[in-house]
């Protein structure tokens, strides 16, 4: 893993409009970035079409593109990376779903440590992604707790510092989003 030191400074280098810093920080993290990335798609069916590495520069691609970002620190930035690489999946699997509509959603087992979620089944992703946006309408910091450890591979201790709350708090909303997801899947059609 990177210097914290080193990635703290080119982010804020980048929060303040320096884009050579962008350039500079993406091979400090890449390893990190990777990591996600294959968490992610560890998910998916085997022979994605998307590959980590493809992924990564996906992600690269869309986080060039902001106008104003705001990385507060290591897992802020990491945790922004993994939303984009949620979207980046959420898209793939419309894109996917778009030429087979209709067809029935399956029960969607939450297990977020062993949750598979297949591209042959698009519908499985497209229905955790209708919930997960249902569930950030009924409380924003649960569904962002589950997007940073689903998607994004961090810790407990990791989300906990990113969102400024004890360790404790996060494993229990965890826990609570998990059911809520959970319960939100069942009621999906059949």
């Amino acid at each position: 893993m990177p210097q914290a030191h080193s990635v703290t400074e080119l982010l804020n280098n980048v929060k303040h409009g320096d884009r050579v810093s962008l350039d500079q920080l993406v091979p400090l993290i890449y390893v990190e970035l990777r990591r996600i990335a294959s968490g992610c798609l560890r998910r998916e069916r085997s022979g994605h079409t998307l590959q980590p590495t493809a992924l990564v520069h996906e992600v690269y691609i869309r986080l060039i593109d902001q106008s104003q970002p705001d990385y507060q620190s290591r897992a802020h930035f990491f945790g922004i990376a993994a939303q984009v690489m949620r979207q980046i999946l959420v898209d793939h699997a419309r894109s996917r779903n778009a030429a087979k509509r209709g067809g029935g959603i399956e029960n969607l087992p939450l297990d977020l440590d062993n949750l598979k979620i297949s591209t042959e089944r698009p519908e499985l992703l497209l229905a955790l992604d209708d919930s997960m946006h249902a569930l950030a309408e009924f409380d924003a910091q649960k569904a962002r707790l589950v997007e940073m450890r689903f998607f994004g591979g961090l810790t407990a201790e990791e989300s906990a510092e990113m969102m400024g709350i004890p360790v404790q708090t996060v494993r229990r909303e965890l826990r609570v989003a998990q059911a809520w997801l959970k319960r939100e899947l069942d009621r999906q059609p059949e």
